[in-house]
């Protein structure tokens, strides 16, 4: 049963290199691009998308690149369904700013972040680790009975990874997810298309 797994398009912040967790951050232009091209390379690989569940992050980000993805694919832009599961990592008081302006005024919490970012949690009330994130991510891997489309965001690939791909905590929290690829989920195997 394959699954594809896009991450959102580009925005802003991602350019700016700013963490954006779970505000709601649209996409630029070129995620836009992005969005469209990953719908049309989705149709190709995939051909009929009729027998497919299509899934997004509640998030305003992953939600418009679905329904680019859809209608670059042929499909109608709406015919998707919602899943709180596959939210952003929380970044908490960190929301809005780089690595560098948070080293700037609390080098301390930077440093600590390196030495475990899997188990790592910022600031702020709602903050989350990819941990926690990892528990959400389960539960929805566990879900899937039909083959599905999602799109979702960097720190929910990370979480796939740990938990199908079998890396390490270090190893998932680098990954560096890409914006303009597909990745497929097929019988425990992870492949970048």
């Amino acid at each position: 049963m394959a699954t594809f797994i896009i991450r959102h398009g580009q925005t802003g912040w991602n350019a700016e290199f700013r963490l954006q967790g779970q505000r709601d951050i649209p996409l630029n232009d070129t995620g836009r691009g992005q969005a469209a091209e990953n719908g049309r390379r989705l149709r190709d690989m995939a051909g009929d998308l009729s027998g497919y569940a299509f899934v997004s992050s509640p998030l305003g980000r992953a939600r418009e690149t679905m329904e680019i993805l859809r209608r670059a694919a042929g499909l109608e832009a709406q015919g998707y369904a919602i899943d709180e599961r596959l939210k952003e990592v929380s970044f908490g008081d960190w929301e809005g700013s780089t690595l560098n302006e948070i080293a700037a005024v609390t080098p301390d919490k930077i440093f600590e972040r390196r030495q475990d970012k899997w188990n790592f949690m910022p600031p702020g009330e709602h903050a989350e680790s990819y941990e926690i994130l990892s528990w959400r991510v389960g539960s929805w891997l566990k879900s899937l009975d039909r083959p599905t489309v999602a799109v979702c965001h960097g720190g929910v690939i990370r979480c796939i990874f740990k938990l199908v791909g079998a890396l390490s905590s270090a190893e998932a929290a680098d990954l560096d997810i890409p914006q303009d690829r597909l990745l497929r989920l097929d019988d425990g195997r992870l492949d970048w298309l």
